[in-house]
């Protein structure tokens, strides 16, 4: 049996070095579910997070997943729950751009057709404004700017229903099986996933160094029009003014339907950690869930 274990090991390894570098980066996960085999079954091998109890966690969000850079479970709410997920879309979105090698040089300019009509909220990007694609995809991670997203899925080969299509085909190819994608920005309700699916996501992401960055970026300025100033845009994600966070991948949202949605890769007491936390109410909520999130595990470690 040990022999056979051997084997079955090395072949898991071997496959994780010859897989994509998009598969591989899901290696860990898959790897991490190896344990010691035993008549009853397979014995998850020990971690760190045996020492928490998550009793003495009360999160305010309905649902929530923590889980470090192996896969191993720190605390799971409501984890394989599909929920609407607002603007954390904007993820599935810049790597559907990034993936497709468009010019990211090319100057697009926002029109009457990046209009928000389906909650009419408003944007510092009017019609005329001209910005690079790459200008673009930074504004809508950081700033979450909904034009931004619009016009980058507009200006797609094909339009924005086959860039809908593409992302859906995006969530397929990660094994997202209980997420849907229905509009760029993450503006339609019908846009959902479970969290467990978003920690796929955000591995996912976090492989494209221009979505690390902008995402973690807190200011940038722009000039959208000739012979004008530039416009700033702040990140919304308030935590990466907290100089107790260190913070590597972050993407914020908010619609009614999804409540406040706040996901992250972080580093908390030097371990890599990826968190998801939905349906919040309260526009501080997930900083607050957060903070706690952070002092519970350090504290329980600690002890």
């Amino acid at each position: 049996m040990r022999i056979m274990n051997e084997h079955l090991l090395l072949c898991a390894l071997t496959l994780s070095l010859l897989a994509p570098a998009s598969v591989a980066d899901e290696a860990p996960l898959q790897l991490a579910s190896l344990g010691h085999e035993t008549r009853g079954g397979t014995i998850p091998a020990p971690t760190p997070w045996q020492a928490l109890n998550p009793h003495k966690l009360r999160l305010k969000s309905a649902a929530a997943l923590i889980v470090d850079l192996h896969g191993n479970e720190v605390y799971a709410k409501q984890a394989d729950t599909p929920l609407p997920i607002a603007s954390i879309t904007k993820l599935m979105t810049a790597m559907v751009i990034l993936d497709a090698d468009l010019p990211l040089k090319e100057r697009l300019t926002i029109t009457r057709a990046d209009r928000d009509r389906l909650r009419n909220t408003g944007s510092r990007l009017g019609y005329g404004a001209t910005l690079t694609r790459e200008e673009l995809l930074r504004l809508m991670l950081m700033a979450s700017e909904n034009r931004a997203a619009s016009a980058l899925a507009r200006t797609w080969p094909g339009g924005k229903q086959a860039f809908v299509h593409a992302m859906n085909l995006k969530a397929d190819s990660l094994g997202m099986q209980d997420s849907r994608f229905a509009d760029p920005s993450g503006l339609d309700a019908g846009n959902i996933a479970s969290p467990r699916d978003l920690v796929k996501l955000v591995s996912a992401a976090r492989t494209y160094p221009l979505i690390r960055k902008a995402t973690t970026t807190r200011r940038i300025s722009v000039r959208p029009w000739k012979g004008r100033g530039p416009l700033t845009f702040g990140n919304t994600n308030r935590l990466l003014r907290n100089q107790n966070w260190d913070i590597r991948l972050s993407k914020t949202g908010y619609i009614n339907e999804a409540g406040r949605c706040l996901t992250m890769q972080a580093e908390i007491a030097d371990q890599p950690l990826t968190i998801i936390l939905l349906n919040s109410y309260g526009k501080l909520t997930p900083i607050g869930d957060s903070n706690r999130l952070r002092k519970w595990i350090e504290g329980g470690l600690e002890g």
